[in-house]
């Protein structure tokens, strides 16, 4: 634990007849920053805190370090980008690891990590609230803790707050009419593993960013019938060009080029490569990718077989969604299937609105309101790492910057 005075406060009374549900209620005093998060942002921050002799506290909600990655991805997982943009700052990947590690070899880094930097994060603390008190000048954070069998009231107080939680701390659910009449096995994206126990079924698979295609290849390669709902236009990439990653390639192209011009280029390599995809129901938006992904944040797909399986009709592309009914789902267009189960890959959000009160940094949706690379720093203390819409590289130059601010002041 960093170092910190810990001021322990006496239970609540019995004597107003209610059942007490907190046995215990404690005020902690942080010397340097909480962080609200154990996921790569979090750990990034901390790592960089270390050298400097900075304690921090370290706030997780679940009960070990990148909870969204152990607990809530799919088996066949492997990082979109090449290891060398998805590493964490001071600690590069293993070199016997391949150029597109495996999640749980991303998970193993990770651990790696925190056991290097000597990184002990708070394990079962949800934050309820945490609001900056302008009386006193500090940040007042309070959680829940759940590590013991009595759950405890926690607040710490500290002049730093960093939020680390992420852009995908949240899983969306969309409403669907007829859904809960529907009868058939309903999950979300970051519930499923596997598609070993689909096998046979029928399976409609709702949106098609990165985790609905992927899921839809691993559901086809254990023999399940796939059908992905694309409701609005996609832009999907070939995830290497000769070789070379894309996102290298457009890397190198945005040193020397304007975003317009690369966005054109990232198109007509996409045409040679993989074709006219409208045929098969994927329209392209009329906004290249990189200037999509920097307007609202929507990432564009990185094939690494769905396509084939779409040409050859083993995933079938459907539109829109109209409603569902007892073991089957009726189409905008009118179409209806028959299907066994449905899996959410509708994305996530942040939380982050939920329980940061009264703050200027972040938007009503839990974004960081100015763009990267100037979006880790608010007023009065107040951080944010992982919100810059650019993956694992752009949270590693939101820690350094957190990092090297904090340290200074």
């Amino acid at each position: 634990m960093c170092n910190s005075t810990c001021l322990n406060m006496p239970a609540m009374s019995q004597s107003s007849g209610h059942e007490d549900y907190f046995l215990s209620r404690r005020c902690i005093w942080v010397n340097g920053p909480v962080i609200v998060g154990a996921g790569p942002s979090g750990l990034a921050v901390a790592a960089g805190l270390k050298p400097q002799g900075v304690p921090f506290i370290i706030l997780e909600r679940a009960k070990c370090i990148a909870s969204l990655w152990q607990n809530h991805t799919y088996d066949r997982l492997k990082l979109h980008l090449p290891k060398q943009f998805c590493q964490l700052p001071n600690f590069p990947f293993p070199e016997d690891f391949p150029e597109y590690p495996s999640k749980y070899q991303f998970v193993d880094y990770l651990e790696s990590y925190a056991k290097h930097f000597d990184i002990t994060p708070h394990f079962n603390e949800i934050v309820e609230s945490a609001k900056y008190d302008e009386i006193f000048g500090f940040w007042r954070v309070k959680t829940i803790s759940t590590s013991s069998c009595v759950p405890t009231e926690v607040e710490y107080i500290c002049r730093w707050l960093v939020v680390a939680t992420g852009e995908n701390a949240e899983k969306v659910v969309p409403e669907f009419e007829g859904l809960q009449q529907f009868g058939g096995n309903v999950m979300h994206a970051c519930d499923y593993k596997s598609g070993e126990n689909y096998r046979g079924k029928r399976v409609l698979v709702v949106g098609c960013g990165n985790s609905g295609m992927e899921i839809s290849l691993d559901l086809c390669n254990h023999n399940a019938s796939p059908s992905m709902v694309v409701r609005s236009s996609v832009h999907v990439l070939p995830r290497e060009v000769f070789g070379k990653s894309t996102f290298d390639l457009t890397t190198d192209m945005m040193k020397w080029l304007p975003l317009w011009l690369v966005d054109k280029m990232l198109l007509v390599i996409a045409w040679l490569i993989l074709g006219n995809l409208e045929k098969y129901g994927l329209k392209r938006p009329c906004i290249g990718p990189l200037q999509l992904k920097n307007s609202r944040g929507k990432t564009p797909v990185l094939d690494i077989g769905a396509l084939d399986k779409i040409r050859s009709g083993k995933i079938k592309v459907v539109p829109g969604i109209k409603r569902f009914s007892n073991g089957g789902v009726e189409l905008v267009n009118g179409e209806k299937l028959e299907i066994d189960s449905v899996i959410l890959a509708t994305g996530y959000r942040s939380n982050v609105p939920s329980w940061l009160r009264d703050n200027e940094l972040f938007s009503e949706d839990g974004i960081s309101k100015k763009p990267f690379p100037n979006g880790w720093k608010g007023k009065a203390g107040l951080y944010a790492v992982g919100f810059t819409r650019r993956g694992l590289s752009g949270a590693s130059v939101d820690a350094i910057n957190v990092a090297a601010d904090i340290g200074k002041s």
